[in-house]
């Protein structure tokens, strides 16, 4: 894209997200004055429906739906317009902005905003997780259960993050499940276990530091042991893990049986305790706007 391209612009804007104090909406206005480029601004709901936003966007037609929120609204947003011809853009407002982060997209207003008329746009693959769509991380045990605490928590950002961690990092079980790895079937006892389509959280931990978003496969991480080493080697030092506390799998297909009720999340969104997870690759399905 150039800036001299006129485009259509549908910002889908979560007031509820993050903790910071800009104002998304004036910052969008405010850029897009001098320009020609059609923009219209929807604002989501508490008990938003996707069939509404579905249609709103239909009516609109636009080049680029913006989701201005953070990893989960970017869901949302994508779950509208997968395997269609409109551009995915992001304003990262959220708490930790993974996604975000992960592509490179800068959190300053103005700059985030420039990435929209003057990006290029990137096909990526996404995973359809228990028939949902995952685009970032999806994780059973531990750090779901960090999600369902951080969620009830008055403070959020980073902190809060670190607070739910304190409160529930020795009151989760191992899990005992068995997986299926394409052919492949393993029994494996776990603290959590990643799905992941990304390589990092939004904390900045790298948790898949082989993964890609634009080839055919996604990576199961399991974490038999919490480890302070392991902890290290995610944030600060990118040593290969320990084989015998960290594992890393990779395929198109999975599908995980615990033995008991494990916690869920998908890409931020804490969805409650199940027994078992379906995994598959949905390749090239989404078109991201990207830094060149």
């Amino acid at each position: 894209m150039t800036q001299s391209e006129n485009l259509k612009l549908f910002f889908i804007i979560n007031l509820g997200s993050g903790n910071n104090t800009t104002d998304w909406s004036k910052e969008i206005k405010n850029y897009f004055v001098n320009y020609n480029h059609d923009i219209e601004l929807y604002y989501l709901t508490q008990h938003c429906n996707i069939e509404t936003i579905k249609e709103k966007i239909k009516l609109f037609l636009p080049d680029i739906a913006v989701a201005v929120g953070g990893d989960g609204t970017i869901k949302l947003v994508a779950e509208c317009i997968l395997k269609t011809k409109i551009k995915l853009g992001i304003l990262p407002a959220g708490s930790a902005n993974g996604l975000a982060k992960e592509l490179g997209i800068s959190n300053v207003p103005v700059q985030a905003l420039n990435l929209l008329v003057a990006g290029h746009s990137q096909k990526i693959h996404t995973v359809q997780i228990n028939g949902q769509l995952c685009i970032h991380l999806s994780d059973v045990g531990l750090n779901a259960y960090v999600v369902k605490e951080f969620e009830n928590q008055p403070v959020r950002g980073m902190w809060g993050y670190f607070m739910a961690s304190l409160k529930v990092l020795w009151q989760n079980p191992l899990m005992v499940v068995q997986m299926k790895i394409g052919q492949t079937k393993i029994k494996i006892k776990a603290k959590m276990i990643v799905i992941a389509n990304a390589t990092k959280y939004g904390t900045g931990a790298i948790i898949n530091p082989i993964g890609k978003l634009d080839d055919e496969l996604f990576e199961v991480i399991v974490i038999k042991k919490i480890s302070i080493l392991e902890m290290f080697k995610m944030i600060v030092s990118h040593e290969p893990y320990d084989s015998e506390k960290t594992e890393i799998f990779q395929t198109n297909e999975l599908f995980i049986k615990s033995y008991r009720k494990v916690h869920f999340q998908i890409d931020g969104e804490y969805l409650g305790k199940v027994k078992e997870i379906k995994a598959t690759i949905m390749p090239d399905c989404l078109e991201v706007i990207v830094p060149n």
